[in-house]
């Protein structure tokens, strides 16, 4: 990927920074990564606006500079990805976080935005949340755990089976690690 090709990250730390025209990008976003059969949060396409707009508001409320970060990628001023990074209030667990929903916008893909929006967010972890770790659940069989192995993850367990996607389509969750960022 070329200089010029870098995708701009930004991070939102307070849905009050969350404009109307970016809440619908993300949302938007969603919809077309669900319904290109990518692995988001969403398990049954076609999902439409009705499905993912309470969610993505639901998430955007949780946002909070301790707890709660999205981090986006634009592409020439178009929303390409996003992904969220999340830190457990409780102490006992307060030194890693929990990374969910990373998405590249179907058309905008292989382009990087990825792994661009993987490293901010590891940055982000270590430098200003103070964590030591990251974990994060994947769903098996769609080649992720290759992609966030590049990236220095690594799989730690399996739950076998634990995601029906149909009858005939049953796959592991995989458990990764990222220690230490």
């Amino acid at each position: 990927m070329t200089d010029e090709s870098m995708p701009d990250l930004a991070q939102i730390t307070d849905a009050q920074a969350v404009t109307p025209e970016l809440r619908r990008q993300l949302i938007d976003c969603w919809i077309a990564v669900t319904n290109s059969a990518g692995a988001a949060g969403f398990p049954f396409p076609p999902v439409q606006d009705d499905d993912v707009a309470p969610v993505t508001d639901k998430l955007l409320g949780r946002l909070h500079p301790q707890h709660s970060r999205l981090i986006t990628a634009r592409l020439d001023d178009v929303l390409a990805g996003w992904v969220v990074l999340n830190r457990d209030p409780f102490q006992l667990v307060g030194h890693w976080g929990t990374v969910n929903h990373l998405q590249t916008h179907p058309e905008l893909r292989s382009r990087g935005v990825g792994s661009a929006l993987m490293r901010q967010l590891r940055k982000i972890a270590r430098d200003e949340l103070e964590l030591e770790q990251l974990h994060l659940a994947a769903r098996g069989g769609e080649g992720l755990e290759d992609f966030y192995s590049r990236l220095g993850w690594r799989e730690v367990g399996r739950w076998p089976g634990a995601l029906r996607l149909a009858p005939d389509d049953t796959r592991d969750e995989v458990l990764m690690l990222l220690d230490p960022l």
